[in-house]
């Protein structure tokens, strides 16, 4: 009985611990996701747009891109990237997101989602998009990306 009594009484004592105890890299509410998510956008619209700043605002300089292509990944900057897709062209490009899975530690987050790249509004490759976000002075900045890229596009 003792022993029942003396855990009883353990249990009590940390039961209001357990209250402010939170797992390291739990599920934001839906506010906190949009906020991640607008960097994520905004290089998106400047990608369409084909404006090398807008794709650069929302990272962190320096920041890189590790891209697989067959099996092999691709290296480059943010900076190289933006110049890059950044040039004007024919062809209307567009990049889209699905499902995002987004998880946030105070000022770390990461974005892990499904995407379709269209090429004049026709899927040309699909693949997984993962995003490492930071929080600098009360905003989200995208600190890295990597991606795969396949053409068999019809599973998601």
């Amino acid at each position: 009985m003792r022993r029942l009594l003396a855990t009883s009484s353990l249990l009590i004592a940390l039961f209001p611990l357990a209250l402010h105890a939170r797992p390291a890299a739990t599920p934001a509410d839906d506010t906190s996701n949009q906020a991640v998510l607008a960097p994520i956008q905004a290089m998106f619209d400047g990608m369409s747009a084909r404006d090398a700043a807008a794709i650069r605002k929302p990272t962190l300089p320096g920041g890189v891109m590790v891209l697989m292509r067959d099996g092999k990944p691709t290296q480059m900057t943010f900076e190289d990237f933006a110049t890059r897709v950044g040039k004007p062209g024919p062809k209307k490009i567009e990049e889209k997101i699905h499902n995002p899975l987004v998880r946030i530690d105070n000022d770390l987050a990461v974005v892990w989602a499904p995407f379709d790249f269209l090429v004049d509004g026709k899927v040309d490759h699909c693949g997984t998009d993962l995003f490492n976000l930071v929080r600098q002075d009360g905003q989200w900045i995208i600190a890295s990306v990597a991606d795969t890229s396949h053409n068999d596009c019809g599973a998601h």
